[in-house]
């Protein structure tokens, strides 16, 4: 099997150290195909960020353009992708058009720009800071699975129709809207998921984004995993799925039904476009 060489960035908030060597160990034992480098700028710390905005900028420019790796793996979500897209960006060179991209979560910034600006090899999926999840050496096998050799059974099920997908947390995509790195999603299913948000908060959230014309061409919504909600005072008094449902009926978006998508280690692979192969 080829060598597949991946370099790990934080683009936002510090990858714990203990977290990386873990995952370090896990590929060495049960993917040795896969090359890891942890990019020192994951262990920097700058308040809330892995580094300041520029080291982070430059990390991700360095490995992305860099054309001895294979891909760039986001390290961990948290928040700060923002800060650093809109100039990393237009850095990245011709090698890094020929790389895998995965993440989720605050790296969902950079994943929107990159294939807004036509990156084929972009796709949701799980990182390595997922490792400290309650099964969190599934997601990471998953993903390096997905890295070394596209494995059918690390994607999310319904990937098997025909029609090409994206996936986002939903807070995330909501303020990609009207910027430079919000992605054409006419005629994609479109994934989304959440944590830790009340269930108003995820109603006008859907509100907004079913709101958009760009989003409404979209070819349906179909929702993952909302986990970690807090309780309502008084209840809201509706699901996440009456929610969802709500919005397309309002919309005219087509309700496609759940995703195997969220912020736990069940979190599977959304290639954006559709599946491809290694």
């Amino acid at each position: 099997m080829r060598r597949v060489r991946v370099g790990i960035v934080a683009p936002g908030s510090r990858l714990d150290p203990s977290a990386a060597q873990r995952v370090v160990a896990l590929a060495a034992e049960h993917c040795p195909e896969v090359e890891l480098y942890v990019h020192p700028q994951c262990q920097m710390s700058s308040g809330h960020f892995a580094g300041n905005d520029a080291a982070r900028i430059a990390a991700f420019v360095e490995i992305a353009n860099d054309a001895s790796f294979d891909a760039v793996w986001f390290g961990r979500g948290g928040y700060g992708s923002c800060r650093v897209a809109e100039a990393a960006l237009p850095q990245l060179n011709d090698a890094a058009r020929q790389k895998t991209y995965l993440g989720y979560s605050d790296a969902g910034v950079l994943l929107a720009g990159l294939y807004a600006k036509g990156f084929q090899g972009v796709a949701h999926g799980p990182m390595p800071a997922d490792i400290t999840r309650d099964g969190g050496d599934e997601a990471v096998s998953r993903a390096l699975a997905y890295l070394s050799h596209r494995a059918a059974d690390t994607l999310e099920p319904s990937l098997a129709s025909a029609r090409g997908a994206v996936a986002f947390n939903m807070i995330i995509l909501s303020q990609l809207i009207g910027t430079p790195l919000q992605p054409d999603l006419t005629g994609h299913v479109l994934m989304l998921e959440e944590v830790s948000e009340y269930m108003y908060r995820i109603d006008r959230t859907l509100f907004h984004l079913t709101s958009i014309p760009a989003i409404r061409r979209a070819a349906g919504i179909r929702l993952g995993r909302c986990s970690a909600i807090p309780p309502n005072e008084p209840d809201f008094g509706q699901t996440e799925v009456e929610i969802v449902q709500h919005w397309c009926r309002v919309s005219g978006i087509p309700y496609l039904g759940r995703a195997d998508i969220g912020h736990d280690a069940a979190n599977k692979i959304v290639p954006f476009g559709g599946p491809r192969s290694a």
